[in-house]
């Protein structure tokens, strides 16, 4: 040894470096630190998790989030490399848990293990989108009803679908306070109770593009918070007059309607087949819609026409062949009544 060699001014060992050798550092840094308690909160009705005054939708149960939250609670000194932590938690009451964690890394390329215990409370509190619709809390209303009828059991189905897909779309992004807290179907139509004005937007629109129509909005304040008004709006849809499939009269002739648009509808001749532009004002009477037809068996097919089998009477009804389709013997096809009368469609 010469008097050029370094030594470790703690323990006087030869050191490295002009400081302190390597095991006197790494007693003298305090590698990691660990928190004894850690408080979780739970939604008790949904079970979202709440960070700081955040809310997150959750589905994970106690004994996933329990090893999570002791890691958490465990903060390294930065030269700590390969950090690993093995976590043992048992339950000690209903809202307390105990968790006795081993820990792993590497300071300063030495090897280095410690352990300690950290205690798990579980508390329990409702959540902000629980809150609102326990307490019957909305922002608006969705009404669907239907120009001069009364909306189909289809309509409502799908306004009430579209709704909860919206709603399930939204709830996944992160808008937790965009929910449908109720959905009544009445005589006239379909309320839709929303919690926030962005998703009765997103259902109003949505209906409108599947189904056709039109919609508005009517707010109405409610109070003021912090100095900004409150309104709660109801979005008014308006389904169109006619509906994709009805089956309609227009100078004695028989159309199955394809596409509504404004003040018109296209629809097909269910004589020749072909594709024609209707005005509102042209048609004289809905027979039906197809989604609700029967089903016929075709008795005979021939160069000059067809026979149907009366699925009520049983007698066999001549019908000139429909030049849009190609019916063959032993086929069912699709049928509406117009009083004594079958009309084909699709």
């Amino acid at each position: 040894m010469s008097i050029r060699d370094n030594f470790c001014p703690k323990c006087g060992k030869p050191s490295d470096t002009e400081g302190l050798c390597m095991q006197c550092r790494i007693g003298s840094t305090p590698w990691f630190t660990c928190d004894g308690r850690i408080k979780n909160v739970q939604c008790p009705s949904c079970g979202a998790t709440k960070q700081v005054n955040t809310w997150t939708d959750s589905t994970r149960s106690r004994d996933e989030l329990g090893p999570e939250l002791a890691k958490s609670a465990v903060h390294f000194h930065p030269d700590v490399k390969k950090p690993v932590i093995d976590v043992t938690v048992q339950d000690v009451t209903v809202n307390r848990s105990r968790a006795s964690l081993v820990i792993h890394g590497t300071l300063y390329k030495t090897p280095v293990e410690g352990t300690c215990t950290v205690e798990i409370i579980w508390n329990k509190e409702q959540c902000d989108r629980c809150n609102r619709i326990s307490g019957s809390y909305y922002e608006g209303v969705v009404q669907v009803r239907a120009d001069d009828r009364i909306p189909s059991t289809y309509e409502v189905q799908m306004s009430a679908s579209i709704a909860q897909q919206i709603e399930d779309t939204l709830q996944a992004g992160g808008e937790r306070l965009s929910f449908i807290s109720d959905m009544n179907e009445i005589h006239d139509g379909l309320d839709i109770i929303i919690g926030s004005q962005h998703i009765g937007l997103m259902i109003s629109q949505g209906i409108v593009a599947q189904l056709g129509g039109r919609y508005t909005t009517h707010p109405k304040l409610m109070g003021e918070k912090n100095g900004r008004q409150l309104f709660r709006i109801t979005y008014s849809v308006r389904l169109p007059r006619f509906q994709k499939h009805d089956v309609v009269v227009v100078r004695n002739r028989y159309y199955e309607i394809e596409r509504v648009e404004s003040h018109h509808v296209r629809a097909l001749d269910l004589k020749d087949g072909t594709s024609k532009s209707l005005r509102d004002d042209d048609i004289e009477r809905i027979i039906g819609n197809s989604r609700n037809a029967e089903s016929a068996l075709v008795a005979f097919s021939d160069s000059s026409g067809i026979g149907i089998l009366d699925p009520l009477s049983s007698r066999t009804i001549d019908f000139g062949k429909p030049a849009w389709m190609d019916i063959r013997a032993g086929e069912q096809v699709n049928i509406l009544r117009d009083g004594d009368q079958l009309i084909i469609v699709r």
